[in-house]
């Protein structure tokens, strides 16, 4: 009786315990283990190059390279220069491993490394991954050992016909450039971004939620599993539950599909309305907890129509959009998650419900941002061509592989980055498409075929992975690649081009302008002339919201916010237009006085460079106003923790040839720390009175003054990229770039550049000083113009050339007489620099049969100054 009246007592001790697992927290107990996820961006060391003695070695000595902390990039510091080092980077760190962890899971996550990394643990390889833009796991359970350990990355960023991107015109530094984790769970576990929640029911009245978990076993026997899975809202209260048991064999991968009951009334994400609910899945095995893991999603239901745009939620919506980069003034790509949220929160403060995250993977959190401020965001596969490419070697070739042996592995490469980019972001409700890629029609004419081909095969892919979103093409003006996705962005001249094309289109890119700030007060229409929304289109993005690196130089110029994330006159026009909100008055040219020095906040919270802040100074006349002048500005840490990308001090010049710029008597640096404590932060200028500001760091270690090794003072690095050897050579810069003429009644004036000299462009020749104009999408040196008539006519042109389609002056001129031929060759007199070309025409004779097949444009990217002065 004693042995049953204990034995009773048990199974209801037992039962209370289940009953209570099965509410929305479950209560922590002795019984099960908890999952842990460990940032580990602090305390590395770094040298730039692959040195010789083997970096991997357990014991190896590596005091004398650099400490740094991630985020990190080979380029540190970084503003916006064309320049950047190509090679290796080696990365070591101790990695401290408890006495618990041994029998545990353990995994190495990475955000992103820019774009080969080889993991070594303890002098032995565990793992490599090729891609630069998205997360991936390493298991290291069976290389590490109780205590220390030695891990060490090798990174390159070297450019390889194989792996996507092949092209691009931003820049492409090497380095852990977002942040790492280590994470520990038991053998039997969700695995890495294991979850995929879908709405298949949903209404303003009722949803229902299906969730697939995909649970691995690396344990060494058959586990009994049981998922439980709970449906909470933003106030952790449940409203649905969910529960199914199978077992997993050893090594297995085993997808528990479960779906809830009826969900009455839920709350609908939305932009003015960013609802977010959370799944929490609990794992046993058998009655014990041992692991559990956490989902945000949201309620809300879209729809793309041809011939009637975007839906919401049953309502019609236009996206209003902006192109988004990733990198910021001085950290490059290496951006905490605060930098992130600050980019974002910018755009959707001026007024914008919609980004396009161009044109590769973006950091994870930059979905978790827009989920939390209510951005519509349309994340983007790295597949990319750039105009003007040229033969392989760099970042400038043709998008797809022009060699047989490169082609499979490029194609898996494309689709690998695009499985890891949906498997990490599917679950976000701000995600309404999956874009495959951007102007991939810029690939070689003697592959077009392949590249599209391949683009077919990633749409088919992206319906597999995740069948509740459509796939679109992004870039899809040129080659007739608009009709392989479901959705067709096009860019440029695009917006013009394909008027109500049949299915779902956007405007993925319009404008842009090219201006250092302030800029003007304008928006930088472009080809969405004064903002044009037909109902058919779904809505348009601007090119771009923020100044950036690029390889394409000046094309960096082209933001509505400038590298610093100090907003253009251009941001404070489209908050006006957005919101009502008037601009400030614009700061007057007056006579200096002081700084006046602050941050968008005055806490950090942690010291694993997740947080920081942005540090402000600005100029201050004797009025007491903000005034335009641009003196030299230096800030200074005096005491505590904390470093700028340039170490302990940064001074700000007024000058083009220094890129850590003040400029309209306002500049701005983000400021970052690993250690916990009181930072104070002084602005001095010569005559000037100074100014002092105090950051708080919240978080262990703390820094204690003369014992705490402090960053060092970083020069700019860099080499000059053959640049000497890339600009000599001139190529054709126009083709499929976008045009313009002035002929209303003419063919479409892209067929002069399409490369394809079987098609024509046939004007109206009434029309006196007829032109035809293209956008080179750079600055280019002309050195001259061929051109193919389709015909024997006669034919005065002049060509002339611009930066801003407003300044313009002649380069050549040139007359074609009928018994001459087809082709005329023109000549750059003085090989002018200019972004804009345009050719006109005054058909003398024949002009009844004028028309263009082809306009080729010779030119060559300048030599940068630091070559010019050499």
């Amino acid at each position: 009786n004693l042995y049953f009246m204990k034995t009773h007592s048990l199974l209801i001790i037992i039962s209370f315990l289940m009953v209570m697992s099965s509410s929305a927290n479950y209560k922590e107990g002795d019984v099960y283990f908890k999952r842990i996820k460990k940032n580990i961006n602090r305390e590395w060391r770094f040298i730039l190059g692959d040195p010789e003695n083997k970096p991997y070695q357990e014991n190896y000595m590596d005091q004398s390279w650099e400490r740094v902390g991630l985020p990190h990039t080979f380029s540190l510091p970084y503003f916006r220069s064309e320049k950047f080092y190509v090679g290796y980077g080696w990365y070591r760190k101790n990695l401290r491993i408890e006495k618990e962890w041994i029998s545990k899971n353990l995994e190495l996550e990475f955000d992103g490394v820019f774009q080969v990394a080889e993991i070594y643990i303890n002098g032995k390889k565990v793992g490599e991954h090729q891609g630069g833009y998205t997360g991936f796991t390493v298991n290291i359970s069976k290389y590490v050992k109780q205590g220390d350990n030695s891990l060490a990355i090798k990174v390159n960023n070297i450019w390889n016909p194989q792996i996507a991107p092949r092209a691009g015109e931003h820049v492409f530094s090497g380095g852990i450039y977002r942040d790492v984790y280590l994470t520990v769970t038991a053998p039997l576990h969700v695995i890495w971004n294991g979850t995929f929640v879908t709405t298949p029911v949903v209404s303003k009245e009722k949803a229902i939620v299906n969730v697939k978990t995909e649970i691995k076993n690396s344990g060494s026997t058959i586990k009994e599993c049981t998922v439980k899975t709970v449906v909470v809202d933003s106030f952790n209260n449940e409203i649905a539950k969910m529960e199914s048991k199978l077992q997993v064999g050893v090594g297995e991968v085993v997808v528990f599909d479960q779906t809830s009951e009826e969900i009455k009334n839920p709350n609908l994400w939305s932009p003015d309305a960013p609802h977010l609910y959370k799944v929490k899945t609990f794992v046993f095995e058998k009655l014990r907890m041992i692991d559990s893991y956490e989902s945000k999603f949201g309620f809300r239901w879209f729809e793309w129509t041809a011939d009637k745009g975007f839906f919401l939620n049953g309502e019609h919506l236009y996206l209003e959009g902006v192109n988004v980069h990733q990198d910021h003034a001085g950290w490059g790509d290496a951006v905490t998650q605060a930098g992130i949220y600050r980019d974002l929160k910018l755009m959707k403060d001026a007024g914008f419900n919609f980004i396009r995250g161009s044109h590769y993977p973006h950091h994870p959190f930059f979905t978790t941002a827009c989920d939390q401020l209510g951005l519509i965001f349309i994340p983007e596969n790295c597949v990319w061509g750039i105009g003007g490419f040229k033969d392989d070697g760099y970042w400038d070739s043709s998008a797809y592989p022009i060699h047989k042996k490169d082609q499979k592995p490029y194609e898996e490469s494309a689709a690998k980055s695009l499985e890891e980019l949906i498997r990490i972001n599917r679950n976000s409700p701000s995600i309404m498409a999956w874009s495959m890629s951007n102007e991939p029609f810029f690939t070689a004419d003697s592959v077009v075929y392949e590249m599209k081909n391949m683009l077919v095969h990633l749409v088919d892919r992206s319906h597999q992975l995740d069948p509740t979103r459509p796939a679109l093409i992004g870039g899809a003006q040129r080659k007739n690649v608009d009709v392989l996705g479901d959705l067709a962005g096009y860019n440029g001249d695009g917006a013009t081009l394909y008027r109500e094309p049949g299915f779902p289109s956007i405007v993925s890119e319009y404008g842009s302008c090219v201006a250092d700030r302030p800029g003007e007060y304008i928006p930088c229409w472009g080809a969405v002339s004064n903002g044009e929304k037909p109902e058919w289109r779904s809505g348009h993005a601007i090119w771009c919201g923020f100044d950036h690196g690029s390889i394409a130089g000046k094309m960096g110029k082209m933001g509505i916010v400038d590298f610093a994330r100090i907003p253009k006159r251009s941001w404070y026009w489209y908050r006006n237009y957005f919101k009502n909100i008037p601009p400030p008055a614009w700061p007057q040219e007056g006579i200096p006085e002081k700084l006046e020095l602050y941050a968008d906040k005055n806490v950090i919270r942690g010291t694993d460079a997740t947080d920081d802040v942005h540090v402000h100074v600005k100029v201050v006349g004797k009025n007491g106003k903000h005034i335009s002048n641009s003196p030299d500005v230096t800030l200074t840490i005096v005491s505590g923790p904390g470093e700028f990308p340039t170490g302990r001090s940064i001074t700000f010049r007024n000058t083009t040839e220094n890129d850590i710029q003040i400029l309209d008597g306002h500049a701005a640096i983000e400021f970052r720390t690993y250690e916990g404590g009181e930072t104070m932060i002084k602005a001095t200028s010569p005559g000037l009175k100074e100014y002092m500001i105090k950051i708080t760091t919240l978080g262990k270690p703390e820094y204690v003054e003369g014992q705490t090794k402090i960053s060092v003072d970083r020069s700019f690095k860099g080499n000059m990229n053959n640049f000497q050897k890339r600009h000599t050579k001139s190529w054709n810069i126009s083709n499929t770039r976008p045009t313009r003429n002035n002929s209303a009644g003419s063919s479409n004036a892209s067929l002069a550049n399409d490369g394809d000299p079987s098609t024509i462009w046939r004007p109206e020749t009434e029309k006196k000083n007829l032109w035809w104009q293209v956008d080179l999408e750079n600055f280019y040196q002309v050195t001259g113009i061929n051109i193919l008539f389709s015909g024997e006519i006669g034919c005065e042109c002049r060509v002339k050339i611009s930066d801003d389609q407003e300044n313009w002056h002649e380069i050549s001129r040139g007359k074609k007489n009928p018994g001459d031929g087809r082709k005329v060759k023109l000549k750059s007199r003085d090989q002018a620099t200019g972004r804009f070309l345009r050719i006109f025409f005054s058909p003398i004779q024949g002009e009844e049969n004028f028309g263009i097949r082809e306009i080729e444009v010779r030119g060559r990217l300048p030599l940068p100054e630091e070559l010019l002065r050499e």
